[in-house]
């Protein structure tokens, strides 16, 4: 691959796919110190004692949620079109026993846990962490196991992607407690529901019951510049257009 056959970053974005100004490694921000002020009191709304500022509204249209997956499966993600739930990986990070466990793990719909095209609620998540840690556990496989955190992509898609029927799951969804919610509505309510103690949602699974179009793809977060000109190029030749974006503290390893 020549250089010459990338496309070049946009001028109203820095190298690492965000828009001038907004990227803390290009354009670091510098404290601003200020003199104290002196205040008058003023009256106001007593607060209770113990009492946190309410949350910011929760919209699960807009909300991003992410799927993660290694570098040599996107071509064949790009030539189906979508991300798929029968799609066979040509680098398959699930271990044997996760994939036959999603497989029996039986949904009230009547569908299972493995006919879905599953997303993480943040790019922090816990399975995400283990993942880029090494993949320590049963739920990794071997070649989970030898690749680097690097040759992973994170593919965010809105909410809105998922379809009407998607499901939300408030842990790891093959696990035998978790609670399942089904739909929009009721997905919304247990993801507030969840956020209340886990603001960053680093627990949840979405599932969604239909392919995903690659054309929903908001984003793909990559770990470094190389990675990011392979990805431009195998879109490129796709047709495809998501943002990329080069953001390194999401593939920080411990």
């Amino acid at each position: 691959m020549s250089q010459g056959s990338l496309e070049h970053v946009a001028d109203d974005e820095c190298i690492h796919g965000f828009p001038v100004g907004m990227c803390d490694i290009c354009y670091p921000r510098t404290p601003v110190v200020t003199a104290p002020v002196r205040r008058t009191p003023s009256p106001r709304t007593p607060r209770v004692a113990g009492s946190a500022p309410a949350a910011p509204p929760f919209a699960f249209a807009t909300q991003r949620f992410f799927h993660v997956t290694h570098i040599d499966n996107l071509a064949a993600i790009l030539s189906d079109g979508a991300l798929r739930a029968d799609a066979t990986p040509e680098v398959d990070v699930s271990s044997p026993t996760t994939r036959e466990l999603r497989a029996a793990a039986d949904l009230a719909d009547g569908s299972t846990v493995a006919g879905h095209v599953a997303f993480y609620g943040s790019p922090t998540a816990a399975r995400w962490t283990e993942l880029r840690d090494g993949a320590v556990g049963p739920h990794w496989s071997d070649a989970a196991r030898a690749a680097k955190a690097t040759e992973f992509l994170l593919l965010g898609v809105p909410g809105s992607a998922l379809g009407d029927a998607v499901v939300a799951a408030d842990a790891d969804a093959a696990a035998p407690a978790t609670r399942f919610a089904f739909g929009v509505a009721d997905a919304t309510t247990l993801l507030r529901r969840v956020r209340a103690g886990d603001p960053e949602l680093t627990e949840v699974e979405l599932l969604s019951a239909d392919p995903v179009p690659v054309s929903s793809i908001a984003a793909i977060t990559v770990a470094n510049e190389p990675m990011r000109d392979l990805v431009r190029y195998l879109l490129t030749e796709a047709g495809a257009a998501p943002k990329i974006a080069v953001y390194p503290p999401w593939y920080a390893t411990a």
